[in-house]
Order: structure tokens, then sequence, then C-alpha cells
């Protein structure tokens, strides 16, 4: 496991340490959970860019077209 040191003012270390405790966390576990959501928005949106890169336009319009008939919304 690897440490990693961060510099903040001080006023917001003591927030945060303030938050992680209200959460019953501890100031490295909340920020732990963070990484790991910002991770995976990341990837996600990293995968999400490859598939889309790999799609068929028209087939995604015509779907997304059958999606505001159904919900009767429009994209024009």
């Amino acid at each position: 496991m690897a440490t990693m040191t961060i510099r903040l003012p001080d006023d917001k270390h003591e927030r945060l340490k303030h938050l992680a405790e209200q959460r019953g966390l501890s100031l490295n576990k909340l920020i732990e959970e963070w990484s790991t959501v910002a991770l995976t928005e990341f990837d996600t949106e990293t995968r999400f860019r490859l598939l889309a890169s790999q799609g068929d336009r028209k087939k995604g319009l015509r779907i997304l077209d059958k999606l505001d008939a159904a919900f009767g919304t429009s994209r024009k």
C-alpha cells in the first residue's frame, strides 16, 4: 500500500476531519472512498467513450428517437 502526502489549508483539513467523524470514518477512509468514486467515474466515462467511438451513429439516433417517442420528448 502506498502513502500519499497532500497539503491542505488548516481550515479545510479540520472540516474534512469533522466530516469524516460525522460519517463514522477516519479521514484516510473518507479520502480512500472519494478516490474510489472518482476512479469509477473516470473508468465509466472512458469505457462509454470507447464504446461510442465503435458504435453506429445512425442506429444510436434511431434508438434515441424511439426513447423520445416513448417518453413524449423530442431532440429537435
